[in-house]
């Protein structure tokens, strides 16, 4: 080894940082067995940030730029070091670079569903996801909270922690928007708008700015939407329960012959059915015949009794599944029981 080999291994002249990939929030310059030379040059790049750490201790911070390294670019380096009195050439002194440009794409979500309160239905159990992107903004409170005096520190390390505290911000965020279920579906943007307010002051805390968040999705779990989804078919006929009824029969009576020309026993489930469909009528009618007024709703209300009493659902049912066996024996063709079908329904009504 030449001496020149010797002197370019133990004195450094520039300190810079080339990324090579994404992924790293910050790294350490290696300085083992090297030493800073007086008048060297510290090189920060765009989306760059650099500290010198002292035993521990942060000195100077650095923006984007380059600096020719003396008392008066370390001034708080000089004060630790004691160089007002008398400075030393080489130093030796720990330097870190943070990455200040964007980390986008993070993905959050629940991996189970979350109950909140909600105006319109009480307690809701619903399932969100989308991303978010954040920046180191105090690169000295990182590195003192997150990082430390690790070689380098990815993201991968740091994104299990902050997908968890936005999950566990998603009620105080829905609890502070003021929106129920319904709107907080459609207006996805006030959502994550509200979930970016409330994890700002946290992810600050690390050192971390948070810039954009969204939200793709928010859903109920399978049972519940069906549950939404009968209820917004109540909405779309006017809350009758008449024509609700009529419609859920419409789609089971299919169900119903198909069961019986495969030999099912299903005529004691039609009738129940059937049943059920006379007892919504009256119910309805008896609702809709009070709300207009007492004096014609005790009128009416012998009227659809009896009309209930002469339907006889069971002799209905019955020959629908009669009609079943024949369609599935050939007997009948699909355009004669659908007729057919049309006409039993209207006794049911």
């Amino acid at each position: 080894m030449t001496l020149m080999d010797f002197i370019k291994k133990q004195f450094i002249d520039i300190i810079q940082w080339t990324e090579e990939g994404d992924g790293t929030l910050a790294w350490r310059f290696p300085m083992r067995d090297m030493e800073i030379q007086n008048g060297g040059t510290l090189v920060v790049r765009e989306s760059q940030m650099a500290i010198f750490v002292n035993e521990g201790q942060v000195a100077d911070v650095f923006g984007p730029g380059t600096y020719k390294l003396t008392t008066q670019t370390l001034p708080v380096l000089t004060y630790l070091k004691n160089w007002d009195k008398l400075f030393e050439s080489p130093f030796k002194s720990d330097v870190y670079f943070f990455s200040t440009r964007q980390q986008i794409d993070q993905k959050w979500g629940t991996p189970q569903p979350i109950t909140i309160r909600d105006k319109d239905f009480g307690a809701v159990r619903l399932r969100a996801f989308g991303n978010y992107a954040f920046r180191i903004a105090d690169p000295k409170l990182f590195h003192t909270e997150i990082s430390g005096t690790r070689e380098s520190y990815p993201v991968a390390d740091l994104e299990g922690q902050l997908r968890g505290l936005v999950l566990q911000n998603i009620s105080n965020a829905i609890a502070g928007s003021g929106l129920p279920f319904l709107d907080l579906a459609a207006n996805q943007v006030m959502f994550a708008d509200a979930l970016t307010k409330e994890l700002a002051p946290i992810f600050a805390k690390l050192g971390i700015l948070i810039e954009s968040l969204t939200v793709q999705n928010v859903s109920l779990p399978e049972e519940l939407q069906k549950i939404l989804d009968q209820k917004i078919g109540m909405g779309m006929v006017g809350n009758d329960m008449a024509k609700f009824m009529q419609y859920q029969t419409a789609q089971a009576i299919p169900k119903f012959a198909e069961g019986a020309g495969n030999g099912g026993g299903v005529a004691g489930d039609a009738m129940g059915l059937g049943a059920g469909v006379a007892l919504g009528q009256v119910l309805a009618q008896n609702l809709q015949q009070g709300l207009q007024g007492g004096g014609a709703a005790a009128q009416a209300a012998p009227a659809a009794a009896a009309a209930a009493v002469g339907v006889k659902p069971e002799d209905v049912m019955a020959t629908l599944e009669k009609l079943g066996e024949l369609k599935s024996k050939g007997i009948l063709t699909q355009e004669e029981f659908d007729a057919k079908k049309a006409e039993l329904l209207k006794k049911l009504v």
